[in-house]
């Protein structure tokens, strides 16, 4: 079976993203576009097109244009929306990049996009001038004040009027970087034309207007965030409103104060809402929807939210390489415990992950996807980019899953090596070559654990040849990962289970985990 999308297909325009995202902003000239959660500044969508014209041009004017790749190292701010806009107003690409990453892996992602110029804050900084310093940026750019990089303000005092351009809608515009199916990240080219389909996609079937209030707290250097809350929203005239870091009391009160209307959320923040007594003295009248996505969220959970906040709690699926959206709920026909239908232009169909053959509603298998929002492929990456995307357009996802008769989408199981914890992505060869350096470490192989918080988090499995502590091994890792990658568990064992060809069989350890917590 192959399940089409019961909406009709939707013509996708040759603009640039930001032409796209900003094409009506001057229909909403003196409406709020982002508002900053921390200090409660606004940024009117006029001021918005102003602040991305000047922004374009003083980064012509310091030498960026057409292919250059400027890495955007903020937390969730409104001059998000304009460096990011700016960057790809030249024909450049943004390749967005995790504030908290530790120097090396912030080097890698330097080095691998071949970034020219970063933009990041002060608290951040220093990082970011040390991972700069091994790799092709040649200028550091920060938004407010701090030693050692160029101010935001001063870019924006450049005072003349960017070049124009015509922006291929084949070039890429943004490069986030994704583990894919296996290995280590790897850059996910997301072409102008991508990521404009994947709005109009969305467009169509989510109901946002300009009287809309969204809440930017996922992130938005992943591309649910940047696609899904900051763009869309955007788009269609609604206000957004920034959050840099998650906490429940905070997050609460923004609702309240802001009258938000819309939560685009991963699952963990909606099993909040669901259970967590803060909740209870908080007035979220305002709220009429919540989307779940980055990981599957149970239809318990889900029904508890709904019941509790008294709005529509529905899922969507997607992955970086699809930009993201492929699969949402209608607003008026939720499926509990499914990730909807397709989106408008996109296919889906469910297939013997050994043979391919496409099977029968009911049947789980891996999930295959094609639609113009489906990525040009990994960066420099054509073997890697071969093994997920056929000639054909089908991109393997690495989920399992089932389809039922009428299109809706079930996952229930990965193939995919990679981790999902609170739904950022975690690579088991990144954190298996940093525990493999360890001198006391002959073997070592990462998996998922379930963990009702976080839905899953990185354990390890290890074979010593010296002497070395779980705790001190925990540490070694710490030092060199951002938070939500740490190891939770390291344990001892005699040998890593592999194939004939030596390839770690991480399925069996998988398996051990399931049983062991009762999976």
């Amino acid at each position: 079976m192959i399940a089409t999308s019961p909406y009709a297909d939707v013509p996708i325009p040759d603009l640039s993203l930001p032409d796209y995202v900003l094409e009506h902003a001057e229909c909403y000239t003196d409406r709020p576009a982002l508002i900053d959660g921390v200090s409660g500044r606004t940024m009117t969508y006029a001021e918005l097109a102003e602040q991305v014209r000047r922004a374009a041009a003083g980064l012509a004017a310091h030498g960026f244009g057409p292919g250059d790749v400027l890495a955007l190292v903020c937390p969730n701010i409104p001059e998000y929306a304009v460096m990011f806009l700016a960057a790809l107003r030249l024909g450049g690409i943004v390749t967005p990049v995790n504030p908290l990453f530790k120097r090396g892996e912030l080097r890698f992602q330097l080095r691998d996009s071949r970034a020219s110029l970063l933009v990041t804050t002060p608290t951040a900084l220093d990082t970011a001038l040390a991972a700069a310093e091994q790799s092709a940026v040649r200028e550091v750019i920060v938004v407010g004040e701090a030693p050692g990089a160029t101010p935001l303000r001063a870019l924006l005092a450049a005072g003349v009027e960017p070049p124009a351009m015509r922006i291929d809608p084949a070039a890429t515009a943004a490069l986030p970087y994704s583990s894919g199916t296996t290995g280590l990240p790897k850059g996910v080219r997301l072409t102008h034309r991508n990521l404009v389909a994947n709005l109009a996609q969305l467009e169509a079937v989510e109901p946002i207007t300009p009287d809309d209030v969204l809440i930017a707290v996922l992130p938005l250097f992943h591309i649910y965030g940047l696609t899904f809350v900051l763009n869309l929203g955007l788009r269609c005239g609604a206000a957004v409103v920034t959050m840099p870091r998650f906490d429940l009391g905070g997050f609460l009160r923004l609702i309240e104060t802001h009258r938000v209307t819309r939560a685009p959320l991963v699952p963990p923040i909606v099993r909040a809402l669901a259970t967590s007594p803060l909740v209870e003295g908080a007035d979220l009248s305002s709220l009429r929807t919540i989307i779940s996505g980055a990981a599957p969220l149970s239809a318990d959970v889900a029904e508890a939210c709904a019941r509790r906040l008294g709005c529509v709690v529905k899922q969507g699926y997607g992955l970086t390489e699809t930009s993201p959206v492929t699969h949402i709920n209608p607003e008026n026909a939720v499926r509990r415990g499914t990730v909807g239908l397709p989106l408008p232009n996109t296919e889906c169909r469910v297939v013997d992950a050994t043979t391919g053959e496409t099977l029968p509603p009911g049947q789980p298998g891996e999930v295959c996807v094609r639609g113009p929002q489906v990525m040009a492929g990994y960066l420099g990456q054509p073997e890697a980019t071969a093994d997920v995307l056929g000639a054909d357009g089908w991109l393997r996802t690495g989920d399992v899953g089932v389809l039922d008769a009428d299109g809706y989408l079930t996952l229930v199981d990965r193939l995919k090596e990679m981790i999902k914890v609170k739904g950022y992505q975690v690579a088991p060869a990144e954190l298996e070559a940093i525990l493999s350096a360890h001198p006391a470490v002959a073997a070592a192989a990462v998996v998922p654990s379930p963990d009702e918080e976080a839905g899953e988090v990185p354990v390890a499995y290890v074979v010593l040849e010296g002497q070395a502590s779980a705790e001190e091994l925990m540490a070694h890792v710490a030092e060199w990962v951002a938070p939500y990658k740490r190891l939770r568990r390291v344990e001892f064992v005699e040998s890593i289970p592999t194939s004939a060809s030596g390839k770690v069989l991480r399925r069996a350890l998988v398996e051990r985990e399931r049983q062991a917590w009762g999976g």
